[in-house]
Formats: structure tokens, sequence, C-alpha cells
């Protein structure tokens, strides 16, 4: 499978500009992870990778003809569980699951139910009704169905969302091996799932792609930008870095932070990939 994404623009009838000339090219097989700031632009594009929606300008291409004349074609190929998934309350698990596999067309919908049963560990929990269902266990129903009838393109928006980090970690290595032979697309506020599974990342911001690479090329771009320090209670960041995280210990505050330039009481260290990302962003937005 291959998709194309030439230089497409979204606007919506507000008048809210959503992306703005992206392009970008996937083939399998890939694990991407789509990470941005809220309203920068990510689920808008899934939702136009899904057919969802159609760009105010551009093209976006699946296996080089027009995605929007393939609808069907895709939609029997896909994957998709949304940031907010409806779940029908009033079924049980297996009942809607089967609908589900209806709607996509899934051959021996007894025995792929089966299988993503068993992938989320939801086996046992077949025939209790989806409203009694936890957060956490509602959040793998959803997988559940994205990963129905072994799908070549999976897209995720926010798939961990209540998850313990027990399941977390299960869920990124499960979705990590089948991305051996097929496309998928994550997105999340998580940064050390993308730094654990993806071969590849985007990083969006006010509808436009900052970055597109491997996770050690961002990486490789913040060596130098992130540093350590002590604080005491009340003293600020220092100006022109930004606060990653703030850790009490012993003497103080542990302050991890990024900046082009660092105080000279701060310690270099090396940089994650969340580092990274905190540092494209803020470069970015020191342009405006």
């Amino acid at each position: 499978m291959k998709i194309e994404v030439n230089d497409i623009t979204m606007i919506y009838p507000s008048g809210k500009k959503a992306l703005q000339d992206i392009t970008l090219q996937a083939e399998t097989p890939n694990f991407i992870g789509i990470l941005g700031p809220n309203g920068a632009g990510k689920t808008t594009l899934m939702k136009l990778l899904i057919a969802g929606m159609v760009p105010t300008k551009g093209k976006i291409l699946l296996d080089g003809k027009p995605l929007i004349s393939q609808e069907k074609r895709l939609k029997s190929r896909l994957g998709y569980l949304p940031q907010s998934f409806g779940l029908y309350d009033e079924l049980t698990v297996w009942q809607f699951l089967d609908y589900m596999a209806a709607l996509k067309g899934v051959k021996d919908k007894n025995k792929a139910i089966d299988f993503v049963l068993g992938q989320t560990n939801m086996s046992e929990l077949r025939k209790m009704k989806i409203y009694s269902l936890s957060g956490g266990q509602r959040q793998r129903v959803g997988i559940a169905q994205a990963l129905l009838g072994n799908p070549e393109l999976i897209i995720l928006d926010e798939p961990t969302v209540g998850l313990d980090p027990e399941e977390r970690v299960k869920f990124r290595n499960i979705f990590s091996e089948m991305a051996q032979n097929k496309i998928i697309l994550l997105s999340t506020h998580i940064v050390e799932d993308v730094q654990a599974v993806c071969n590849r990342v985007l990083v969006i911001y006010s509808g436009s792609i900052l970055f597109d690479g491997t996770p050690s090329a961002l990486i490789s771009q913040t060596e130098g930008h992130v540093g350590l320090y002590v604080s005491q209670p009340g003293e600020d960041i220092p100006q022109g870095c930004e606060a990653v995280s703030k850790v009490n210990v012993a003497d103080g505050i542990q302050c991890r932070i990024v900046g082009d330039k660092l105080p000279s009481f701060a310690k270099g260290v090396e940089p994650t990939l969340e580092d990274a990302y905190l540092y494209c962003i803020r470069r970015e937005e020191g342009k405006e």
C-alpha cells in the first residue's frame, strides 16, 4: 500500500484553516507517530486520510489513484479509532464487534472477533454490556474494532487514553508487531509511546509539518539544547528556556529545560524525543 498526500490545504466553512500545503508519502511497512499541540491539525489530517472529508486544495492518492474514487476499497482495508469513539452501550462487546465486522465486510466474522478479543485481553468480557465497562475497557473495545479484519492501514487517534501504564506498553507492542506489514499512523500526546515504537515522526504545528523524519534525527537536532539544574521554590525558569519537567529533590526542585542557549549553571544532558518535540515547537513559536 502507498499513500500520497500532495499539497493539501483544508479550510473549514467557518473560515478556519486547519491544514496548509501538507505533503507526505507513506508506504508499507511504516509506523508513523504524529505529534502536535491541540488544534495543530492532527485530527483533520486523519479525517482526510479516511476519506471522511475532502481537502479544499490538493489530492490524496491511494496506490496511485485518487482516494475519493476508492472510498469503498479504502474502508475494506482500514482500521480507524477516532479520539471520540461512540459505542453502542446497550450492546454486549461481542454484539458490537459483530456489528462492526459486518460493516467492514469481514470474512469469517467469528474467528476475526475471537482474534481481536484475545489481542485486547477482552475475551472474558465478551458478554458484558458496553455501558458496564470501565473507561479503559471501553477504550480496548475501540482498539479491538480498529484491528478487525487485519487491515492494511491503521489510523489511531489517542488510542491509549484511559489505559494504565502496563496496558499502554502491551498495546504499543501489539501495534509495533503489526506494523511489520502495514501502515500505522499513531496520533498521541504520549511522546514516550512514539519514541518506543515508531520508525518515523511527524511534528505538526498550526496546520503545517515542522518535521518529518526518524525520531533519532529529531533528537539529534536538539543536542546541546537540553539542561538540568536545581532551583528553589518560587524561582522562574531562565529567560529563553522552557521547562520540560520539574521534580522535587532533597535540595530543591530539579528542572529539565530546553532552549536555544542554556544558562551556565545548567548541566547539559542527552535529549529525549519529548525534549526534541518541545524544542521544535518552541523554535516555531519564537518565529511568530
